[in-house]
């Protein structure tokens, strides 16, 4: 008697039989509901963009600032001190050793110096002037600060003058007349004359540190104070009383 194939699979250990079963009808997908982003998806507001910062944003900002590698090396950022609605701004290169320490621009024997070169035209620190820099943290060693650090600061230093609206700007030193008037021109040749930045008067003169270094300038320098303190005079003449 010839065996059924269920018998077969029954007698060697395979039974039961498996059938195949039918293949379930798919499944319209559903489409899954918006879910509430979760606490930490949701996107901190953007901080504002250094043209739109106010005086306190900008000086916090500075104090904190990451914009380039100088915050590395630096005691503190170096903001500036004076009058906030000045109408002299006095713009010098980057912090040294002493304002890196004390976190005010010109201290020292060069800051004793510009404090004598404003007094001898009628000005005094914090009196209806501002004292800033370019860069607002110390280069190692002082450094010339490089390209890529004057584009990382030079904005904190605009925002301020935008804030500030002096009436005029004296550039000391050949790396601060150079990086707002955009040249390579030597400091000798940019003496003398009245140049614009933003459309605001700017004229330059020594460093005090050069002039510490070469007494022999100060009489240079005095001609660019006196040219300073003209412009001034003819800036507010030509003003609608």
């Amino acid at each position: 008697m010839s065996l059924s194939r269920a018998e077969r699979l029954k007698a060697l250990g395979l039974s039961p039989l498996w059938r195949r079963r039918a293949r379930p009808q798919a499944r319209a997908i559903q489409p899954r509901a918006e879910q509430p982003p979760h606490a930490n998806e949701i996107a901190a507001p953007a901080a504002p963009a250094i043209a739109e910062m106010d005086w306190e944003t900008l000086r916090q900002a500075v104090l904190t600032c990451t914009r380039c590698d100088l915050h590395r090396t630096r005691t503190q950022g170096v903001f500036g001190v004076g009058d906030p609605h000045a109408e002299w701004l006095i713009v010098g290169e980057a912090p040294g050793a002493e304002e890196d320490k004390q976190g005010e621009p010109f201290v020292g024997q060069a800051g004793r110096l510009l404090d004598a070169m404003l007094a001898a035209i009628g000005l005094k620190r914090g009196e209806n002037v501002y004292i800033a820099n370019v860069l607002k943290s110390r280069p190692p060693k002082n450094r010339d600060p490089s390209p890529q650090e004057v584009a990382a600061c030079l904005p904190y230093l605009e925002r301020q003058i935008d804030l500030i609206q002096p009436k005029l700007i004296l550039a000391v030193g050949r790396f601060a007349a150079q990086s707002l008037l955009t040249t390579d021109t030597a400091i000798g040749r940019l003496r003398g004359q009245v140049h614009l930045y933003r459309g605001i008067p700017l004229i330059v003169t020594y460093h005090p540190a050069y002039l510490l270094r070469n007494p022999a300038d100060k009489a240079r320098a005095w001609e660019d104070l006196v040219l300073a303190r003209q412009t001034m005079a003819q800036i507010k003449a030509g003003q609608p009383s």
